[in-house]
């Protein structure tokens, strides 16, 4: 029955929610989200806030109603500020999302999204600089005054995302914890040119966004050492599916990424015990029923007291 329930859950969660413009940039500019309660209405019954950031086929309005699913599971629908922003993909063939007026694309590839790359006709808006102003409106104690918890959930691409994110952010909120859950991606960031697999042959292999050279975009201005103390610093969470272990989905063979390890999985725990290594008290949760799936990674049950502190 429960699972019925849930299942109706998620299938209308896209009903229920809204989308709304978050002004970026010059005026009337903005990036597109999915949120579960309007950013500017005050509501003092949430404890925390999810954030919820697609994979590389930028299906937000399948992200979002999977997060209320996972909310639902863990009874944390009526506390919890559910949110997942969309990153249009503009400027080539392939990665040209419908847009709409005043709506901010992003690259898919090179300075892409998923390492804080700027808006392909706003330079002045990257994708972080749009974490970051989600993370300054839920630290806004006027709206709403008893958030503690934010968390940030990034599955695949998702998951590249923030494994750039964790170590670059220059959100410091007041009042409020950050988690970074990162779930399932193919490649992740190292903090020096040591890896778990060959680099002959591979220059690319130690550059943004596998590794801190050649750094474009947000984290372009940041010093090696404020990224490293960034990362080890905080509080990550390795979500990795079990049966992540085909080269399916999006999956990286390049050289850059086959130096991390030969499947999803496996390079989530090599760069665990990497991270963890240098210092880092970051967490790894392994999922035993899931894939390479985002909807099964946030209502699984071994991620409940990760996404909902």
């Amino acid at each position: 029955m429960r699972l019925l329930l849930l299942a109706a859950a998620v299938a209308s969660a896209a009903d229920f929610a809204a989308i709304e413009h978050l002004p970026m940039g010059a005026k009337g500019r903005f990036v597109s989200l999915y949120r579960s309660h309007p950013l500017n209405t005050p509501n003092a019954k949430f404890t925390r806030a999810l954030v919820s950031i697609h994979g590389a086929s930028r299906n937000a309005d399948d992200y979002f109603p999977s997060a209320m699913g996972g909310a639902y599971l863990a009874n944390a629908l009526d506390t919890t500020l559910i949110v997942a922003p969309r990153f249009a993909g503009a400027g080539t063939e392939s990665c040209n999302d419908k847009l709409d007026k005043g709506e901010i694309g992003f690259r898919c590839n090179g300075d892409d999204w998923r390492g804080g790359g700027p808006g392909v006709d706003e330079p002045s808006v990257t994708t972080y600089d749009v974490i970051d102003e989600l993370i300054r409106r839920f630290s806004d104690k006027k709206k709403f005054p008893n958030l503690k918890h934010i968390v940030l959930f990034g599955h695949s691409a998702g998951g590249q995302f923030l494994s750039r994110y964790a170590a670059s952010s220059k959100a410091e909120p007041k009042g409020a914890s950050i988690r970074y859950v990162i779930s399932n991606p193919s490649s992740f960031l190292y903090l020096d040119a040591s890896r778990p697999g060959p680099t002959e042959g591979c220059p690319a292999f130690n550059r943004w966004k596998y590794g801190l050279t050649d750094r474009t975009g947000y984290a372009k201005d940041l010093s090696d050492e404020t990224m490293k103390s960034n990362l080890l610093r905080r509080d990550v969470i390795y979500l990795l599916g079990e049966y992540d272990t085909t080269p399916q989905f999006g999956f990286d063979s390049s050289c850059g990424a086959m130096a991390q390890g030969p499947n999803r999985l496996k390079r989530g725990e090599l760069y665990h015990a990497y991270i963890t290594k240098l210092g880092a008290k970051h967490q790894l949760v392994r999922v035993p029923t899931c894939g390479h799936n985002g909807r099964c990674m946030l209502v699984a049950n071994e991620a409940r007291e990760t996404l909902f502190p």
